[in-house]
């Protein structure tokens, strides 16, 4: 265990853990676990209602990262108003493809599968599965941009949605 590794992270900083999104660092606590002293990070994911216990010496290992810096952001936006592409693979390889890369924490992986995809009104309807795996992603996405943003997420899901909808005109 490096010190260097703890430092990354503090109280109170928001942070993306690949499998569910942004949280915010609690605390930072020390428990013994099987007889063997563990320092770990509290994050709390406050939407889904669930407190996370990531122990500080894994954190980078297993893809916890900061939030991304604004210029990410605009790069994730920019990938928005890109055409969408998609595969001409089976469904269940692309919503594989598609569930990896909303679990990666990537902003930019993430921004592609929203606007792979996105459907505008005159457009076919979504299947279940697509729709679940779209929502997921455009939460995702507002989340961490919100979060960068400075927290409102309202005005983080508006501007995404002018993106996507500026798309399609």
């Amino acid at each position: 265990m490096t010190k260097t590794k703890k430092a990354e992270f503090r109280p109170n900083e928001y942070v993306v853990y690949p499998a569910h999104g942004v949280g915010q660092i609690v605390s930072i606590e020390s428990q013994e676990i099987a007889g063997i002293p563990l320092e770990l990070f509290v994050i709390s994911f406050e939407k889904d209602k669930m407190t996370l216990r990531v122990p500080t010496h894994k954190a980078t290992e297993i893809g916890m990262r900061s939030l991304s810096s604004p210029d990410v952001v605009s790069r994730a936006m920019s990938t928005l108003k890109g055409k969408a592409k998609v595969k001409r693979a089976m469904w269940s390889r692309r919503a594989q493809e598609y569930e990896q890369k909303i679990n990666s924490g990537d902003l930019i992986a993430i921004a592609e599968v929203v606007r792979d995809l996105h459907r505008s009104d005159d457009q076919r309807e979504q299947s279940y599965s697509e729709r679940q795996l779209y929502e997921a992603a455009l939460e995702r996405l507002t989340r961490e941009v919100a979060a960068v943003a400075g927290g409102d997420e309202v005005a983080a899901a508006k501007q995404v949605d002018e993106v996507l909808v500026g798309r399609a005109a």
